[in-house]
């Protein structure tokens, strides 16, 4: 039996090879050949199994030293040049991957290995070696690194996005953490969905750079033919990879997405502790399916997304309910007073069910005067709240009967100390007589009130000051506290400012540069009143502030006191 196949190729079907296999055929059979080139008189002797490498059959190789039906004369130069730098170092022994074009026009990687042998003056005479089909081991390789790649890619993108929810407090930044540019990129997807469920339907509340926006789909039943409604349902992923599946399996979302280039999607449940919370859906521009280990890591997100919207959906919750407490003790509404126009602002800390004790209100007094308070009480919880509430309605109380200002917050102060609770409060309380201008002025550990004139520079009121409500010296009889009393004038046309620290308190700057910041922005702020009330209190946003809440009070009087 002949140990060598012809042309290169394995014996004929049935038949057994010599054992052992002669060097040949155990080329041959593992897509390899061998050559020898005779460099002097410049002849390539190519075996049987190096013309199949070369896709060459032996009448279309002349024995010359190159193979021009096959290399493309680029990738022969860059080959010579190849091999011609590994030898000049002296070597005998080169390697080199080139490639060359196949019969039907396909490009196949080859690989090549020789030994040259040298005369006894270093010429080169021969070179010797084998040639091999490296396709699929430059393939594997691609694969392997384009895997590797992969995996970087999707480990990088989840490790982005869970540092973006871990600081997320609200839907919202859950959304824009969803949404972040790198994030998107490393995920590959051209649009990430976020939907909630509400109600029996999967709420939308966010999609991302396809800008798919279609109304219905905005609110979708949990039984209707949607991707997101099935995961919710199933409690299991969906992966969806081509348009065609799309089309079939999901006509009513085909309808608006077969114009957007969009070949596959993937949808996860969001699930907290048993229960299907919402979707995330997210759409590829890419066609085929999803490796495990992308599976894995998208499970692996959607986990960590669920996580992170449930404790912002509660955080919400209970922040709107600390909001509206706190609300609910404030004034329901401020009454007209004749001679002046006030606005009041009050903006909650975004601290989830904190509650903070800031609060305002405004007594309309007999002879044309009015009383104006503001005052903030130590903490952020429900004990705050309710001391807060307690003690708006017993300074009111007291200044209603009549009471001065400095006696009226001396017995605040005692009234606090008695409720034998740990909690302090800071206050300011001035008594404004509309006809003449006067104001008396009480502090209690509070800051102290500005005053914008007509020409409107601000200036900070020169006042006295007490202890907060609540640190009482017992020795004192009942209201005997000291509370001194700052006489100064309101001009017609001035406006008045009493405002809590959370207006001017900021990360990393000092209590001089909020009350200067806040200086300056009612300077420069509008003349109504009630578009300065709004201008100061978007302040507390715009420079890092809401971590404490803010109360505000502005009284502007009139030229003349107006009619009812």
């Amino acid at each position: 039996m002949s140990g060598e196949p012809p042309s290169g190729l394995p014996l004929a079907e049935g038949a057994e090879p010599d054992w052992p296999a002669g060097p040949g055929l155990t080329l041959a059979y593992n897509r390899m050949g061998s050559f020898d080139i005779d460099l002097v008189r410049e002849y390539m002797h190519l075996d049987p199994g190096a013309l199949e490498v070369f896709d060459l059959r032996p009448d279309e190789h002349d024995g010359s030293m190159e193979v021009p039906s096959r290399l493309p004369p680029e990738e022969l130069e860059r080959l010579d040049t190849l091999i011609r730098r590994a030898l000049d170092k002296g070597g005998s022994v080169y390697g080199a991957y080139f490639w060359i074009r196949c019969r039907d026009g396909s490009r196949r990687w080859l690989h090549t290995q020789g030994h040259v042998l040298r005369d006894s003056e270093g010429n080169l005479r021969r070179a010797i070696g084998i040639v091999r089909d490296a396709t699929r081991e430059l393939d594997d390789a691609a694969k392997r690194t384009e895997l590797v790649e992969t995996r970087r890619r999707l480990t990088g993108m989840v490790r982005r996005v869970t540092a973006l929810l871990a600081r997320a407090t609200t839907v919202q930044d859950v959304t824009d953490a969803l949404k972040d540019a790198e994030a998107l990129s490393n995920l590959g997807a051209v649009s990430v969905m976020l939907g909630i469920v509400e109600n029996g339907h999967v709420h939308t509340v966010t999609e991302g750079r396809l800008g798919l926006y279609v109304p219905e789909l905005r609110y979708t039943r949990i039984d209707a033919r949607f991707p997101m409604s099935e995961v919710v349902r199933t409690l299991r992923p969906r992966y969806i990879t081509s348009r065609e599946e799309f089309r079939r399996s999901f006509p009513p979302l085909w309808h608006h997405i077969r114009h957007l280039p969009v070949a596959s999607g993937a949808y996860l449940p969001l699930i907290v502790q048993g229960r299907t919370i919402g979707a995330l859906g997210m759409l590829y521009s890419r066609h085929g399916g999803f490796t495990g280990e992308e599976r894995n890591l998208l499970v692996t997100l959607s986990s960590s997304i669920a996580q992170s919207l449930q404790r912002a959906m509660l955080f919400e919750q209970e922040h709107d309910l600390a909001d509206s407490l706190q609300r609910a003790m404030l004034p329901h509404r401020i009454p007209e007073v004749p001679g002046a126009r006030i606005a009041v602002r009050y903006r909650a800390a975004r601290a989830g069910r904190d509650i903070g004790g800031d609060w305002y209100d405004v007594v309309p007094l007999s002879d044309g005067r009015v009383g104006l308070m503001i005052g903030d009480v130590q903490g952020h919880d429900t004990d705050a709240a309710a001391v807060m509430g307690q003690l708006r309605i017993v300074l009111w109380a007291y200044v209603s009967e009549g009471h001065s200002p400095a006696t009226a917050m001396a017995r605040a102060s005692t009234f606090l100390h008695e409720l034998d609770t740990d909690r302090f409060a800071t206050c300011t309380y001035v008594e404004a007589d509309l006809s003449t201008g006067a104001l008396q002025i009480v502090r209690a550990g509070h800051l102290e009130p500005m005053v914008r004139d007509a020409d409107g520079r601000c200036v900070t009121i020169d006042t006295e000051g007490g202890l907060p409500l609540g640190i009482t010296n017992t020795s004192r009889r009942r209201g005997g506290a000291d509370y001194p009393v700052t006489l100064t004038t309101l001009a017609p046309g001035e406006t008045l400012l009493i405002f809590t620290d959370g207006l001017v308190e900021r990360p990393g700057a000092t209590l001089d540069e909020g009350l200067e910041r806040l200086a300056r922005a009612v300077q420069g702020g509008p003349a109504d009143i009630q578009q300065l009330a709004d201008r100061l209190g978007e302040m507390v946003g715009e420079h890092g502030g809401g971590g404490d809440d803010m109360a505000l009070l502005l009284m502007r009087r009139d030229p003349a006191p107006r009619d009812n």
